[in-house]
């Protein structure tokens, strides 16, 4: 069984922020996660990717702020979603004025 891609998008947030969602469905899952999903979610803002949500290989669920590093907790692909929709609005939220 091969990899299924579930979604590969690009929505725009504003003319210089954007999001781009990547998520497969792999027939069995990557050293360091325990589930079958391979993700990576990004948002860009100014040419810069501001927020990052992926789990490569080895490396297990994590997220990206800024020059952060942090575990997620991943419990479904629309968890994830909701996840990364809620950390964009959040960061929008912080860093409108700057």
């Amino acid at each position: 069984m091969k990899a299924t891609l579930l979604l590969r998008n690009r929505v725009v947030f504003a003319e210089d922020a954007f999001a781009e969602l990547v998520l497969w469905k792999l027939p069995e899952a990557l050293p360091g996660s325990p589930h079958v999903y391979k993700y990576r979610l990004a948002y860009v803002v100014d040419g810069d990717c501001v927020l990052r949500f992926d789990n490569e290989s080895g490396k297990g669920d994590h997220f990206h702020l800024g020059n952060k590093e942090s575990r997620y907790r991943f419990t479904s692909p629309e968890q994830l979603l909701q996840d990364f929709e809620s950390r964009i609005e959040r960061w929008n939220l912080e860093n409108r004025d700057a």
